[in-house]
């Protein structure tokens, strides 16, 4: 799975863990320095259809980040839709984000070509879509940037540099400088594996 490469890549001491959200939002490992436990988790998520619901996603890793203060808070937003279920509005998340001094980088989902999902009643095909305006805002309001993936290749390099894009924070007490930055993996669950290598939209 791509998202293991930018795990990783982690420092040590880095803290990373894992929110899945579909209809509302789940945490699928609580923030650790393991990464092979948190990996192990990664793996363990169930591909699933259903609804996306942003907004919850961002604010319950908003939550998680904040659960451990004095760090470095960043979260990568990873979602193959448009937020179309939950509580919380995706605005309203970013807001929070944006007043925590998280900065939250974003991933669309996207494809080449138009990827049919199903027909309704009448034989229409319907399309999943990707709501790359939100997921740009987000990242431009709370200082990340927005990437969009159209197939497995474009996802692994996308995390292979995500690494380098995190701007660190120095520790000051030590004679080496060293790196702390907590990292929080959002996943939209009804992504993983439903198209396989022909992962989604417009």
């Amino acid at each position: 799975m791509s998202a293991e490469i930018l795990l990783n890549q982690l420092d040590s001491k880095d803290f990373a863990g894992i929110v899945t959200f579909e209809s509302g939002a789940t945490s699928a490992a609580y923030l650790s320095p393991d990464k092979t436990r948190v990996i192990n988790r990664l793996r363990a998520i169930a591909p699933k259809e259903g609804s996306t619901a942003i907004g919850d996603g961002l604010a319950l890793a908003i939550d998680m980040a904040e659960s451990i203060p004095n760090r470095k808070k960043v979260i990568i937003l990873l979602s193959d839709g448009v937020n179309n279920a939950g509580v919380i509005p995706p605005a309203q998340a970013m807001q929070f984000a944006k007043e925590k001094g998280i900065q939250v980088f974003t991933i669309g989902l996207g494809s080449e070509q138009p990827v049919i999902l199903g027909y309704d009643w009448f034989g229409n095909p319907q399309y999943a879509t990707l709501d790359e305006k939100t997921l740009q805002a987000i990242a431009s309001q709370t200082g990340g940037d927005y990437f969009r993936s159209v197939d497995d290749r474009t996802l692994t390099g996308i995390y292979a540099n995500l690494n380098k894009e995190i701007e660190r924070e120095t520790e000051e007490t030590s004679i080496k400088d060293w790196f702390i930055i907590l990292g929080i993996i959002l996943i939209s669950s009804e992504i993983l594996l439903r198209y396989g290598r022909r992962r989604i939209i417009q």
